[in-house]
């Protein structure tokens, strides 16, 4: 066939661009396209606008609307109302651009690929970079990790190496032990600080009534008196300006007799004293100052006359309160004698001395109080105008 025929394109046409027009490539024979001559059959009109020269003269609104046309013979519709041809002369024909659809759809595929995570070689800087720094400071395994970026796995020799590193030191280990220690021996010393103010006053207070119901019972089956074995109460002491009523045992055994709440009696050996039914003589007692009940615990308050009470089996003893030795050594036994020298008494006579430890909650030293009998009273009169007002 003849190359030039109308029905035919060169087998050199390359392929049209999206939203170019479509050119035929000039072959061997031919260096231009160029519209055919009338006379071999060509209708230009066939082709449409595009193929061929258009004439300068041919108005723009004459043209007919062109639609560009994507490869393959594919077209899409066109609304020739939405834009107006216009020649090349009047102005530059604008590329084809793909839709918005055929973009969104590459926009979801290029969301919805997931990012490439960092290479190996990648992985062991950032390795390095992490061990460098664990060095440094103690306790810091690992890097901290860029913001937006997923931290890389640890190593099973960087897992190593940070589980070393969360350990605690010995110096660390060492202190949190020592403050346990501090934390439980202050425990320990909040126990036992109660125990001594609070509960052992609780207990011997239970203790001392219980010894002091038991006296009177004695009293009330008609006991003889006679010789008292250690511990075994015997008397109620009272000290009205002080609101004290405590019972009186056999004994200064501090187990036995005063810390359960009594007043013990020197009793035993060389610190044998009167007792009150005696003709003459020193009944000489001791009880706590703190804790165990304290019956003592305000002696320092008496003043010269106020009365103490001893009430026995037979009779009431009362006793005026005569002078006070606010301190003394424990060895300084002459505090209990007969006639005890510091007491400011002269001669033989009935006199009850009380004694207990002093500074409060301490047991250095021993306070000393004196009384002198003024009057003795029979259970069957009465109780003495001590008590009774």
């Amino acid at each position: 066939m003849t190359t030039g025929s109308p029905w035919f394109r060169a087998t050199n046409v390359s392929e049209p661009e999206p939203g170019s027009i479509p050119q035929a490539v000039p072959g061997p024979e031919e260096t231009a396209y160029a519209p055919r001559p009338e006379g071999y059959g060509y209708d230009a009109s066939a082709y449409g606008a595009g193929y061929g020269s258009v004439p300068e003269t041919t108005p723009a609104a004459e043209a007919p609307p062109y639609a560009p046309q994507e490869p393959h013979g594919h077209q899409e519709s066109y609304d020739a109302s939405q834009e107006p041809y216009e020649s090349p002369q009047e102005a530059p024909y604008e590329p084809y651009e793909p839709r918005d659809e055929t973009m969104a759809l590459r926009t979801v595929e290029e969301a919805e690929t997931p990012p490439a995570g960092p290479g190996r070689a990648e992985r062991r800087r950032a390795a390095k970079g992490r061990g460098a720094k664990g060095k440094g400071r103690r306790g810091a395994a690992s890097a901290e990790p860029a913001s937006g970026a997923p931290a890389a796995p640890l190593s099973r020799v960087e897992a190593r190496r940070a589980a070393r590193a969360a350990k605690d030191s010995v110096g660390v280990v060492a202190s949190r032990v020592v403050g346990e220690l501090f934390i439980t021996f202050g425990v320990v010393m909040l126990l036992f600080v109660t125990y001594q103010l609070w509960w052992t006053n609780v207990r011997a207070g239970q203790q001392a009534n219980q010894a002091k119901g038991q006296i009177e019972d004695s009293w009330s089956k008609g006991r003889a008196p006679g010789a008292f074995e250690p511990g075994q109460g015997f008397a109620i002491m009272y000290i009205p300006k002080l609101d004290v009523v405590v019972p009186v045992a056999e004994g200064i055994n501090k187990p036995k007799v005063l810390d359960r709440g009594m007043v013990g009696h020197y009793s035993e050996g060389t610190l044998k004293t009167a007792m009150p039914g005696d003709k003459e003589g020193n009944f000489a007692v001791a009880g706590h100052r703190n804790t165990h009940g304290e019956p003592f615990r305000y002696i320092n308050q008496l003043k010269p006359g106020d009365p103490i009470v001893v009430e026995t089996q037979d009779a009431y003893y009362t006793y005026e309160m005569a002078s006070i030795l606010p301190q003394t050594a424990p060895s300084n036994v002459s505090v209990i004698d007969p006639v005890p020298k510091q007491s400011g008494f002269k001669g033989p006579g009935r006199y009850i001395t009380l004694t207990t430890c002093t500074p409060e909650f301490t047991s250095t030293y021993r306070m000393i109080v004196w009384g002198k009998m003024v009057e003795e009273r029979p259970r069957s009169k009465g109780k003495p105008d001590a008590l009774v007002g």
